[in-house]
């Protein structure tokens, strides 16, 4: 197999990222079946905690007595119902037949049957009598009733009240157990976080990094996302707190990296060049290389040229090659001593013959 050294870092990077994200994944994986868990760990408040289940009893037993009464009043009701079609019914017959009979007597009337008349008529008037007693005793029935539901619909008031007293007990039981559980919860995290940020500042060049980084991500995932699906109505408040002053934490940090960077690289580049060409590191120069910039200062060194010719359509640009910066002063490319073809100066060996182009370099660290 051919050995590529850019494969091999690409192929290194790729390895340690999904090192990272694999266990990310199983850290994330084990933290939602705990941060799940914490639930069972309290008996979620019920509304039948907080009722008065001796007020209630009564309260329910007081509606069944009245209810029973309503229903021996309604067969009661019944009953009249009953007897009053019945009167009803003889009431309509017996003035059915009387109206016959004095239609008949207009026809074939005596003065010795006025005495009939008056009898007929008193016998109606005690059918009719007897109808408006019994729906009297139907209108007295009717209004128990009424006085019964009465009673009934002032025991539901009651038992009403209570049950809203119950549950406004039980609102504030659920939000103490609500904010018992999000504290658990953020002890759970808030130190896993902390140990992520301790991890990121302290283990950032150590050779087991893809294993911090993965705790890293899985710290500040289970911060800022893990928790949101438990967060109470104000949770989010505590998250953004801790988020604001994170983000004010490593804005100074980097900012201060930054200015340190910048400060360094202005001293570095009062320094003469052959004491700054002694520093470049292999691995910054191959990437320098790479990118075709100074390994000191940063900057292209490759000089674009333009081809001034009258002719418009061959006015091209062209790039060339410095062998030392232009910024910076420091020395690019340069000729090996032994074969004379030119180098890369900080690359260790002469790509034509192999010889050691640092060997002064080497000399002057020694």
């Amino acid at each position: 197999m051919e050995f590529n050294n850019k494969k091999l870092s690409r192929t290194s990077k790729f390895v340690n990222i999904l090192i990272a994200v694999v266990l990310c994944g199983f850290l994330i994986s084990l933290s939602s079946k705990i941060m799940g868990d914490i639930d069972n760990w309290n008996e979620r408040p019920q509304v039948q905690e907080f009722e008065n289940k001796q007020l209630l009893t009564e309260k329910r037993a007081e509606i069944d007595t009245l209810e029973h009464k309503i229903n021996l009043i309604k067969e009661k009701k019944q009953s009249i119902q009953y007897t009053l079609n019945a009167v009803k019914n003889n009431y309509q017959k017996a003035k059915n037949s009387f109206d016959n009979w004095i239609e008949a007597r207009k026809t074939v009337g005596s003065p010795t049957e006025d005495k009939e008349v008056l009898s007929r008529a008193n016998k109606l008037d005690e059918i009719y009598q007897t109808q408006l007693q019994w729906k009297q005793e139907l209108s007295k029935i009717n209004q128990e009733i009424t006085s019964y539901r009465q009673e009934i619909n002032a025991i539901n008031q009651d038992i009403s009240k209570e049950n809203d007293r119950a549950y406004e007990e039980q609102s504030k039981a659920y939000r103490k157990y609500e904010l018992q559980n999000f504290l658990y919860r953020l002890l759970f995290i808030l130190p896993i976080l902390l140990i992520g940020i301790f991890f990121m500042f302290k283990f950032r060049k150590h050779k087991y990094w893809p294993l911090f980084l993965g705790f890293i991500l899985f710290s500040f995932y289970s911060f800022f996302f893990g928790l949101l699906p438990y967060l109470p109505s104000y949770g989010g408040y505590i998250r953004y707190a801790v988020g604001i002053v994170l983000s004010i934490i490593f804005g100074i940090y980097f900012i201060n990296k930054i200015r340190a960077f910048i400060e360094n690289k202005k001293k570095e580049l009062k320094v003469s060049t052959e004491e700054r060409a002694k520093n470049v590191q292999t691995d910054t120069a191959e990437k320098a290389l790479d990118n075709h910039m100074c390994p000191s200062c940063g900057k292209d060194f490759i000089l674009k040229k333009w081809d001034k010719s009258n002719d418009k359509k061959a006015n091209r640009s062209y790039g060339i090659v410095t062998n030392f910066c232009r910024f910076c002063g420091l020395e690019l490319f340069k000729k090996c001593k032994s074969c004379g073809v030119e180098n890369y100066a900080h690359l260790p060996y002469c790509a034509n013959c192999g010889d050691d182009v640092q060997e002064k370099k080497q000399k002057d660290n020694s």
